[in-house]
């Protein structure tokens, strides 16, 4: 049955606007806590995506070893994708409609924290499914993002191959909800491949059950303040010149690295005013 959504209004001296799809989605993560955007991909861009998925994988499963990572539950995980040689992970990571949501939403700088290929195995359960933070174990909630989490669609998320649960509003309370609120309020977000679903970290979510014969990818990207330090830095473990920018550099962790000594630290601190000096 369809919906008549009223548009009136009486009563309102404040409201706000929305004049293009960013503030539309900006809109909705401060509000709901998650949006779709969509990352702009053709068919051909996903297909090479989710060859150099495969090829990452493949490579990683055999650096590491299956029963390894079976043994401490990380097989159906690839941590640190952009590090293992791939630019196009880079690319991802740097998607010119992800970047400038991101930097409506993330007041100041913001880094990249991590960024992981997930795999939801068909007919299976795996680490993911269960409810958590992206900044797990952290009870409070802020004025503004201090995270947000950019999960990327390899393949469609559908309600049959075990789309991403949400509990919306939940960044807004410090406490996980009861187990009969989370029953009664959870919701299940659809998505095609290519598209971004944007969540404020501090948003209880969940991987579904996939009961398809099928793997659902998906490529999990957090960005954070820079205070908050990286899973892996990722900055010292780019093996390969991509002639990257200094935006990109820095977005990777190059500016945020911890100085080993005080003679390091002070050298950073040189370096900076020189380069303010010079600007000025």
């Amino acid at each position: 049955m369809s919906r008549k959504i009223p548009v009136k209004s009486y009563g309102v001296t404040e409201q706000e606007t929305c004049n293009n799809k960013y503030e539309s989605v900006i809109e909705q993560v401060k509000r709901l806590g998650y949006a779709i955007l969509d990352g702009g991909y053709t068919e051909q861009d996903l297909d090479n995506i989710r060859k150099s998925f495969n090829n990452v994988r493949d490579s990683y499963i055999a650096g590491f070893g299956e029963s390894y990572l079976r043994e401490i539950d990380e097989y159906n995980t690839i941590r640190a994708l952009l590090t293992h040689g791939d630019p196009i992970f880079i690319k991802l990571a740097t998607n010119q409609y992800l970047l400038q949501v991101l930097e409506r939403l993330i007041a100041g700088k913001f880094i990249l924290n991590q960024q992981n290929g997930v795999i939801n195995p068909p007919e299976e359960s795996y680490n993911q499914a269960a409810w958590h933070r992206d900044l797990p174990y952290q009870h409070y909630v802020s004025s503004s993002p201090l995270a947000v989490n950019a999960l990327f669609c390899v393949d469609d998320f559908t309600h049959d191959n075990g789309a991403t649960f949400v509990i919306p509003f939940s960044h807004k309370f410090t406490a996980y909800p009861s187990d009969n609120y989370v029953q009664q309020n959870a919701v299940q977000i659809t998505a095609k491949a290519g598209q971004f679903i944007i969540l404020d970290c501090m948003l209880f979510h969940s991987g579904g059950f996939n009961k398809t014969s099928s793997e659902r990818r998906a490529v999990n990207q957090v960005f954070t303040i820079p205070y908050i330090k990286q899973q892996i830095n990722l900055w010292k473990k780019i093996v390969y010149d991509n002639n990257l920018t200094d935006e990109v550099r820095a977005l990777l962790g190059a500016d945020y690295q911890e100085p080993e000594s005080v003679e390091e630290y002070l050298f950073s601190r040189l370096q900076k005013h020189v380069k303010a000096k010079n600007d000025a």
